[in-house]
């Protein structure tokens, strides 16, 4: 079994009596992208400073290539790490050149090799054109995939992004979001991403943790976050849906107030219930994709708002019940807010918590 390049193990980080990475493990291999997806102040930020070796750890062990370069009362100096990083703010030599940005890590190289290598940066970001221009003279867009150049230049092993995108617009940040992650797969790198935002983290990663208080809840590829969620948090903090209440009817079976689901939903019954069956109760997580506009259905909803969103709109529903469910529609089935519309269950994948108590 291959050695992971990045191993974590029940890693600890706290502040005095405030503990911010708690019991943490995680193990990335080569080649692999992975982001910690979360909130502010889950303790993501301070995970990638601990693998920087910006931050000590108060218990537990990090392994870069099978070999600890921290545990408790040991730290490896950042600069022994072999680890690049791009901070959220770029961090750019306003007084360097494009180009000397990039070199500025390259000191161990031969000037030959250097030259190179920085053309060969600039070539692979697109910048070949910006060379001698000075960070200030640049878009934020340009400044980005510098700061990323220079990261990659000396070839680290690793490659820390802390919110790299967070000072840009949000149409800049979705684009450059696919233009760095093929960057990085041409290069072969590995790295790990920081951020709150679940499309960049989606584009760019392979695998994604999602973060809360500290703990990484479910460690998996962004489709099992969305389909396969393993808490209510994550459920809740990746894509967007509503719990309906539903009634157990046996192991297989479990109807809401739009119809009768079929799922293995046995192990979410209530521990009370010594056979799974009718009398147990589970909130069923449904997704706006769940519910499909069907004029010729006999089940109506109300729309009780509406956000355009271009090729989809995003209906907010009254269901005749009086929950609230969320339907996603193509743009051309414009309807106005208070009007009825036929409506129907698509549910790929059933997702069912027990019911919290009141």
């Amino acid at each position: 079994m291959d050695t992971p390049l990045l191993e974590l193990t029940n890693i600890y980080q706290a502040y005095g009596d405030q503990i911010v990475v708690n019991n943490l493990s995680l193990a990335l291999k080569k080649g692999v992208i992975g982001c910690l997806l979360g909130p502010s102040a889950c303790g993501k930020t301070t995970v990638l400073r601990c693998i920087a070796g910006f931050e000590p750890i108060t218990a537990g062990e990090i392994f870069l290539n099978g070999v600890k370069v921290n545990s408790s009362g040991f730290s490896l100096q950042p600069e022994q790490r072999h680890i690049g990083m791009v901070f959220q703010d770029f961090a750019l030599f306003p007084h360097l050149t494009v180009a000397a940005n990039i070199d500025f890590g390259l000191h161990r190289m031969h000037h030959t090799e250097r030259a190179l290598r920085v053309t060969e940066m600039l070539q692979i970001v697109g910048l070949a054109d910006v060379t001698n221009n000075y960070p200030h003279e640049l878009s934020g867009g340009q400044q980005q995939r510098v700061a990323l150049a220079r990261a990659l230049a000396p070839r680290p092993d690793l490659l820390l992004l802390d919110e790299p995108f967070s000072n840009l617009d949000v149409n800049l940040r979705e684009r450059l979001s696919l233009e760095v992650r093929d960057i990085l797969k041409s290069q072969g790198a590995t790295a790990i991403l920081v951020t709150h935002d679940q499309n960049e983290a989606f584009a760019i990663a392979d695998e994604i943790g999602v973060m809360h208080h500290g703990e990484i809840t479910q460690w998996d590829t962004a489709y099992n976050l969305y389909h396969r969620p393993s808490s209510r948090f994550v459920a809740n903090f990746v894509g967007q849906g509503v719990f309906l209440s539903g009634r157990v009817l046996d192991s297989r079976h479990v109807e809401i107030e739009l119809g009768i689901l079929t799922a293995d939903i046995s192990h979410q019954c209530a521990s009370d219930c010594r056979v799974c069956g009718e009398g147990c109760y589970v909130d069923v997580l449904i997704r706006p994709d769940d519910i499909v506009h069907d004029d010729a259905s006999s089940l109506q909803a109300q729309i009780i708002h509406k956000a355009f969103r271009g090729a989809k709109i995003l209906y907010t529903l009254r269901l005749p019940g009086g929950s609230i469910a969320l339907s996603l529609v193509p743009s051309h089935h414009n309807h106005a807010v208070g009007e009825n519309i036929g409506i129907k269950l698509e549910v790929d994948h059933v997702v069912a918590f027990s019911q919290i108590a009141p």
